[in-house]
């Protein structure tokens, strides 16, 4: 087989063809921890709740970890995280200082519409009895690549940072390193409406990945068949006489 390849073709395809290749091997190291991910969700989220006094360093592994906790809301300080959705409506999540024997935890107290960010429209959500709660615990989130710096002076917050909100509020026994998301115990739905325990987050980097490979695959053979149909691939055979 004589190969003659041609310079321009030859090289833009290469180095797109290993660009192809990286996303996709990329894209299944993420697919190994997101399985891992959901697998702590799984195993740490349905055990009985634990207690803030048994949390420990280091913190990352007690994400996902039921944890109970009892105390007062502090309701004049609550913050909202924009660009939260419920059923494909936009809205806020309610963010709240919660008030324990020890500390002061923030608790995510789930989703709620336009309508009813101001605490005034839902004055039965302005619990002010000390109760008993159980949640999820969280780390601290991450700030996505597109996704706006908070801005507290103006009331935007993107990204829960209790770090970021303790000196907004000027808490300092507010925890820094975790908050908690609440969970949803029974079928009767309120506001804020909280999370349920559902193992559904997200996990499609195993069809990301199959599509760089694919691409990368597609890719190698037009630009074989380009070079097929200009005559620089040639399959000779020889042949043998008596």
């Amino acid at each position: 087989m004589t190969f003659r390849p041609l310079f321009w073709p030859t090289f833009f395809t290469i180095p797109a063809v290993i660009l192809l290749l990286a996303l996709g091997g990329w894209q299944l190291s993420r697919l190994k921890e997101k399985t891992e991910l959901i697998s702590q969700f799984e195993q740490r989220s349905k055990p009985p709740a634990l207690e803030i006094s048994q949390i420990s360093n280091p913190i990352e592994a007690f994400e996902f970890q039921r944890i109970g906790v009892t105390g007062k809301f502090l309701h004049q300080s609550e913050i909202y995280l924009t660009g939260r959705t419920y059923e494909g409506n936009a809205g806020f999540h309610v963010v709240t200082p919660f008030v324990t024997p020890d500390k002061i935890i923030l608790i995510n107290r789930g989703w709620v519409s336009e309508a009813y960010r101001k605490p005034s429209t839902r004055p039965f959500s302005l619990i002010e009895d000390e109760i008993y709660l159980e949640g999820i615990l969280r780390l601290p989130g991450e700030k996505g690549y597109f996704v706006p710096e908070n801005e507290p002076e103006k009331g935007f917050w993107f990204t829960l940072k209790p770090d970021q909100i303790a000196n907004y509020l000027n808490q300092k026994d507010i925890i820094r390193n975790f908050y908690i998301d609440i969970i949803r115990t029974g079928d009767v739905i309120t506001l804020p409406i909280a999370a349920e325990i559902n193992i559904d987050i997200r996990n499609s980097h195993f069809n990301y990945a199959m599509t760089w490979f694919g691409l990368a695959l597609a890719l190698i053979c037009v630009y074989f068949a380009f070079h097929h149909q200009n005559g620089r691939i040639q399959i000779s055979s020889k042949s043998s006489s008596d």
